[in-house]
């Protein structure tokens, strides 16, 4: 691995080896989704408590100022909605050197394992692996599952993930699930855990966060379970005490009640 490729996931993952990436994409599916009507109002409190940023390019130019130097993860895939046929018909929807003006980190792109749109999802992947090999930019593949959440099971995330792994990213970002240890076992590379939907309360959110680093997960990407919480500042606050301190589920929520309190 070439010096800037090891450069950029070391920006990602601190000293101790470990993340906390605050995902903020939803937009490019999802539209202006409850609490990133502004998205700015709401990621620049967050900014300091982030270990990275994943972005579209449109928010980064108008959302976050450049003053900020935290690495972006750069969201690269599109091209469909919620309100389409098939959340799993994306393309490559940034040229890989806009991704270089942006100064990125990383590229992120979602494979759908298992739809009517895999081969199409895993050669983009191939194709993105095979740009970031030239730049030295590494690639975050997310194991999206779409509408087929019934699919998210260990069996299918380890199937997922080690496709995605033996393609070459570098980066796999997956979902939490019963027996998570097995899927961390088998993929080849680190893994972050989504944060997925909003929970419906946050010691929900920071078990499962608890639980997925405890079982082998470099970190989180957590974006609704932070930003849609009431409590924002102290969400992502525990999930740091979670991911960097190794701290325990009690004193996490703990720091999280007396923050929200504050607050």
């Amino acid at each position: 691995m070439d010096w800037g490729m090891k450069n950029r996931i070391q920006r990602i993952f601190k000293e101790d080896g470990k993340t906390v990436m605050l995902a903020v994409d939803h937009g490019y599916f999802l539209g202006p989704v409850s609490r990133l009507e502004e998205p700015r109002k709401t990621i620049e409190p967050l900014i300091p408590y982030a270990d990275s940023l994943m972005v579209t390019r449109g928010m980064l130019r108008n959302c976050i100022d450049a003053k900020y130097n935290i690495p972006i993860v750069l969201r690269v895939s599109g091209g469909n909605s919620i309100v389409g046929k098939d959340l799993s018909n994306e393309s490559i929807t940034v040229a890989f050197e806009d991704a270089i003006r942006l100064n990125v980190a990383a590229v992120a792109l979602s494979i759908y394992v298992g739809t009517d749109y895999e081969n199409q999802t895993l050669t983009n992947l191939a194709k993105l692996i095979d740009e970031g090999q030239k730049y030295g930019i590494p690639v975050l593949a997310v194991t999206a599952v779409g509408k087929e959440l019934e699919k998210r099971d260990a069996k299918y995330l380890s199937l997922s993930c080690r496709i995605a792994a033996e393609l070459g990213a570098q980066i796999i970002k997956t979902y939490y699930c019963e027996d998570f240890e097995k899927v961390v076992k088998s993929c080849l590379v680190p893994i972050v855990i989504a944060g997925g939907p909003k929970l419906k309360n946050e010691f929900d959110a920071l078990k499962m966060a608890y639980e997925a680093v405890a079982q082998g997960a470099k970190g989180v990407d957590m974006g609704r379970n932070i930003w849609q919480s009431q409590w924002p500042v102290a969400m992502i606050s525990a999930i740091r005490s979670i991911v960097h301190e190794k701290a325990s589920l009690e004193k996490v929520y703990s720091l999280f009640k007396s923050l929200k309190d504050k607050a």
